[in-house]
């Protein structure tokens, strides 16, 4: 998977750096001035005016103290939203790699950009056809659509609406298109309508189901009506994510 953690080293000497000219320029605008002032390399001209020995000793007049100190409070605020843009892109890289394994994805290639490459929503297929084969092959995990929806949703590929699920059922790539979902009074059935096992894959691909009737206490089986396992990934919170970070977890 592809690790921004390794981008946070160089995003953390740049908001050291920052911080370190900008906290005491809010405080006192004068102090870094002053400080910049003592390696000035220029002499003083001996017929300096007021005004320029005042520029040369760093001394700063109420709108530069006003322009600096709103220069420094901008600093600190792009270095916030520096450090929040590497936090939110692990966020969503771990969040989507986190749904594609509990799906049955393996790692492989795919795990470079799991929100582009890893899970994405089926492309071809929608549950529904026909059954051609007699051995048709299992399905094993689904997903409930209800109450906080996984947000790893608004970042995979082609991602079913929410309006659109109420269950997630995936498989690889290549037996996507072959999914079938029947619907009955006592039971979900879910199965892949091919006569071999599908090969492990480094991909899954969530097809949405929009039941016909609240699923109540239907079961949801597979083949042989063995009962599917339901799983129920998601994205970490920012507060565990800051958590992860400070800890080192």
């Amino acid at each position: 998977m592809r690790n921004y953690w390794s981008l946070l080293p160089a995003v953390l000497v740049a908001v050291v750096l920052i911080l370190v000219y900008a906290v005491p320029t809010i405080i006192n605008p004068q102090w870094t001035s002053s400080i910049t002032a003592l390696f000035r390399s220029t002499p003083v001209p001996a017929d300096a005016t007021p005004e320029e020995a005042r520029r040369a000793a760093g001394i700063l007049g109420p709108q530069q103290l006003k322009s600096r100190r709103m220069l420094a409070i901008a600093m600190v605020i792009g270095a916030l939203i520096l450090v929040g843009f590497n936090i939110s892109f692990n966020r969503e890289a771990v969040g989507c790699y986190k749904a594609a394994r509990a799906f049955g994805a393996i790692d492989g290639p795919d795990m470079k950009d799991p929100c582009v490459d890893m899970i994405f929503g089926t492309f071809l297929g929608d549950g529904t056809g026909s059954t051609s084969e007699k051995n048709p092959q299992p399905v094993q995990y689904y997903q409930v659509v209800k109450g906080n929806k996984p947000k790893y949703l608004k970042w995979i590929q082609n991602a079913p609406k929410y309006d659109e699920a109420d269950l997630l059922i995936a498989t690889t790539l290549s037996c996507s298109g072959d999914l079938r979902v029947e619907q009955e009074e006592d039971k979900i059935l879910a199965y892949v309508d091919v006569d071999t096992p599908c090969p492990p894959d480094s991909n899954a691909s969530v097809t949405p189901i929009k039941l016909k009737k609240p699923l109540g206490d239907r079961k949801i089986v597979t083949v042989g009506d063995k009962p599917m396992t339901e799983i129920n990934p998601d994205m970490d919170s920012w507060f565990t994510v800051l958590g992860k970070l400070a800890t080192g977890g």
